[in-house]
C-alpha cells in the first residue's frame, strides 16, 4: 500500500512515538523511509551574519543527532533510514517535501498547546493534514 514514507521528526515525545509507527509501517510494506528534521527557529535581531551562521551550525548539529538516534533504532529492527535536515518553515517544508519527492504516507506527531487542548491537534500538524497532497497519519 505504501512505497515512500517520510516522517517529519523533531524529537518530541509525539514525534519519537511518531518514528515507532513509521518503522511498523514501513517493515510491514517494505517501504522506502525518509526522516526530515526543519530548521525554522533563527533569530528575529540578530547583530550579525556570523550569529545566524552559528545558530544555523547548532540547529543542524542538533538535528542530525537526533536523526542518527533514529536511524540506530530503526536499523534494531532491520528498517532502512535515510535522512535530512533542511531550512524553512516547518508546514511549507513539509508539504513541499513531500510532493516534490512523491511520498505516499507522511507521518506526523501530534502536539496539544495545554491540558484543556490535549485532544486538538497542534497548529502545525492540522496545517499539514490541510495542505498535504498524500495520506497523513497524525500520531498522538
Amino acid at each position: 500500500m505504501f512505497k515512500k514514507i517520510l516522517i517529519a521528526y523533531d524529537g518530541s515525545d509525539a514525534s519519537k512515538r511518531a518514528l515507532e509507527a513509521a518503522i511498523d509501517l514501513t517493515k510491514k510494506y517494505d517501504a522506502y523511509f525518509e526522516i526530515l528534521s526543519v530548521i525554522e527557529e533563527l533569530p528575529k535581531y540578530a547583530a550579525t551574519v556570523g550569529e545566524v551562521k552559528e545558530i544555523q551550525l547548532e540547529a543542524q548539529k542538533h538535528y542530525h543527532q537526533l536523526q542518527q538516534e533514529a536511524i540506530t533504532k530503526a536499523a534494531e529492527i532491520g528498517v532502512a533510514l535515510v535522512d535530512k535536515v533542511m531550512p524553512g518553515h516547518e508546514v511549507d517544508a513539509i508539504v513541499g517535501y513531500a510532493e516534490k519527492h512523491q511520498f505516499d504516507l507522511l507521518v506526523i506527531g501530534r502536539h496539544g498547546h495545554s491540558a484543556i487542548r490535549k485532544k486538538h491537534p497542534g497548529s502545525t500538524s492540522s496545517h499539514i493534514v490541510t495542505h498535504a497532497t498524500c495520506t497523513v497519519l497524525v500520531v498522538a
